[in-house]
């Protein structure tokens, strides 16, 4: 019997995030997409309050993970996939840079072309407003390696918005303890011979002084991390 109803699991990785987790957790409840939605939340041992405001919620419909110590956001990530029974996840940081208004074009996407993998390009909407010159060229420079290594074309490996069917993602091993996540599913997912698609997302780029958190050195790791899943396990 053919599945009739589809259920997004949206993980959120959280550290350091009181002044938005509220906003972007509202955003996240109210946007509309023709499918069930299951919110996981994964506090990465936040110092700031977040704890407390996560705490103090008393939603049913959201599941709260508090890690106990500092891990980073590729394990907060990997303990939320330990939690979600959706079709498709994708990950949801706990900023306003991503809208998630905009869930509907990713799944709505999927769904329509049966396809298991696609991503929301920052880099394929030209409107949108460019983070640091710094951030940017290291951003194409990861580009240019994950397509030399994978024979793929690709424009936004560093993207937050990374729609994954459920099994496929838990199929990988996943090994990422901090920003080396977005390199590593995409490595993964391409190894496998699956293709991944991109559409065109909006972004909204927050400065350091806002709590920007990936730096420069994250893209050195990035490199290295498609170079050493090319090669090895």
């Amino acid at each position: 019997m053919k599945k009739t109803k589809i259920k997004l699991s949206i993980i959120m990785p959280v550290y350091n995030e009181e002044k938005t987790i509220m906003n972007i957790l509202e955003r996240v409840k109210n946007s509309k997409i023709k499918a069930e939605k299951e919110i996981v939340i994964v506090d990465d041992f936040s110092r700031d309050g977040t704890r407390e405001i996560l705490g103090s919620i008393k939603d049913k419909k959201i599941k709260i993970v508090f890690h106990e110590t500092n891990k980073g956001k590729g394990s907060a990530i990997r303990t939320g996939l330990q939690h979600v029974t959706g079709d498709f996840i994708i990950i949801q940081d706990a900023d306003l840079e991503y809208n998630p208004d905009e869930y509907h074009l990713l799944l709505d996407y999927a769904l329509e072309n049966s396809i298991k993998v696609v991503y929301g390009s920052r880099m394929l909407k030209k409107e949108n407003k460019k983070s640091y010159w710094s951030f940017y060229l290291g951003n194409i420079l990861v580009n240019r390696v994950a397509n030399l290594l994978y024979w793929t074309k690709l424009t936004d490996v560093e993207t937050c918005y990374k729609l994954v069917d459920r099994e496929l993602i838990n199929s990988l091993n996943l090994k990422a303890e901090k920003f080396d996540f977005e390199p590593e599913v995409t490595a993964k997912i391409l190894k496998k011979g699956i293709e991944i698609k991109e559409i065109p997302i909006s972004y909204s780029p927050r400065s350091i002084e806002e709590g920007k958190k990936i730096r420069w050195k994250d893209g050195v790791d990035a490199i290295w991390t498609l170079i050493k899943y090319r090669f090895g396990d």
